[in-house]
């Protein structure tokens, strides 16, 4: 298997890890930028496209958001099935642009969001499917961490995540909260929201965003932030009946009593990044239905861009 990765930063290590435990005989290419570039155990570094002789079985883009476009283009030219890093783009201005050619060239496409691989979420998606009688009358989902523990070995405001101009942001960075809602429950009939930088992390990116989701019966509300100290990752989902806790970070689930009616205590967030990655190559040569292509994530991150303002 030839995989070809653009970008080779943290996200995109991950990836390279889930590719070797699935096969450990997989080559993998890396577009390079600089000819300094450093070079990792068993990545091939490339600098140009245009001169290889390599057919690529898939490529994974893993650069920085606002340069996603590009690529998707470059490599949809030439055919290449494409592994897209979240979010799929950072703005919607060439998403009609961007379907179309994928839809010509017949390209296959999954957008990564590996926290539908998460024990806990796909414990709830049966466990909907197995309640649909039961009425929900709120959801509400809190993701908040510290940006500056994200990379300690790097001054964070140098990263992409701190920088709009390079896609950055809390909305576009913790852009799963909103594909799990998404893949959960549908598509909502109405959002609002509110995008700030509140805090003194001094950077220019968006680090607050709450979102307001209304669906047919019930409304989630969805806050994300870059500022807290002590990582919080949850969702509460309020039955007519109980309450359902669901902590991403303790990989476990309790009911309003507080007793835990699932817990992984196994479980590594790297596997989602294996189960990700095993169920797109596995799907390559497959007529069953995709998940998660780019135009499904393209209809999230209208959501996540959207610009109404809450009513104060």
């Amino acid at each position: 298997m030839n995989v070809l990765i653009i970008g080779l930063g943290s996200i995109a290590k991950k990836h390279i890890i889930a590719l070797k435990r699935i096969d450990s005989d997989v080559k993998i290419y890396a577009l390079r930028s600089r000819l300094d570039a450093e070079n990792i155990d068993g990545i091939i570094n490339i600098y140009n496209l245009n001169i290889l002789n390599v057919e690529f079985d898939f490529a994974i883009i893993s650069n920085p958001t606002n340069l996603h476009s590009e690529y998707i283009k470059h490599l949809s030219d030439k055919k290449i099935n494409l592994f897209i890093e979240k979010p799929p783009v950072n703005s919607l201005e060439e998403v009609d642009y961007l379907m179309a050619k994928i839809e010509k060239k017949k390209i296959k496409t999954y957008v990564a969001c590996n926290l539908r691989f998460h024990p806990c979420i796909l414990f709830i998606k049966e466990f909907l499917i197995r309640n649909k009688s039961k009425i929900i009358n709120e959801v509400n989902v809190y993701c908040g961490s510290y940006l500056p523990d994200w990379r300690p070995e790097k001054d964070f405001r140098t990263i992409y995540s701190a920088n709009p101009e390079m896609g950055g942001g809390v909305h576009l960075d913790l852009f799963h909260e909103l594909d799990y809602i998404h893949w959960l429950f549908g598509a909502p009939l109405s959002t609002q929201t509110i995008k700030k930088n509140v805090s003194s992390l001094d950077i220019k990116a968006i680090d607050y965003a709450n979102y307001i989701l209304e669906f047919e019966n019930f409304t989630a509300n969805v806050i994300l932030n870059y500022y807290r100290r002590d990582p919080k990752r949850t969702m509460e989902i309020l039955f007519e009946d109980e309450t359902i806790t669901i902590d991403l970070i303790k990989n476990r689930i309790l009911n309003s009593k507080e007793e835990i009616i699932f817990e992984h205590k196994n479980f590594n967030m790297i596997d989602t990044y294996t189960n990700q990655m095993e169920f797109f190559i596995e799907n390559l040569n497959s007529k069953q239905k995709q998940m998660n292509t780019f135009s499904e994530s393209i209809e999230v991150l209208k959501i996540c861009l959207n610009d109404e303002k809450i009513s104060r």
